[in-house]
């Protein structure tokens, strides 16, 4: 049998597959509740200092995340705190 040879994206894809694990209705509907409770349907404009803005941009960087993905997380982590 011939070998298909694959792109470097199609390798990561399949190889991606190769942890799938599949789940039940309640496990999928977990899912979806967790996914929905994170949307982030609010605004939120503010003034930061520009030296703190660049310490968190290269925070952000460090994990390989958007910063702005990084501040909205420490934000939730925030709130969610007892």
């Amino acid at each position: 049998m011939r070998k298909i040879k694959l792109t470097k994206e199609e390798r990561t894809i399949e190889e991606s597959l190769e942890h799938f694990v599949p789940i039940d209705k309640q496990g999928y509907d977990q899912i979806v509740h967790a996914i929905a409770a994170r949307k982030k349907d609010a605004v939120l404009n503010i003034r930061v200092n520009s030296h703190d803005l660049a310490s968190i941009k290269h925070r952000a960087q460090q994990l390989g995340i958007r910063y702005q993905t990084f501040i909205s997380e420490v934000i939730h982590r925030i709130a969610q705190a007892h």
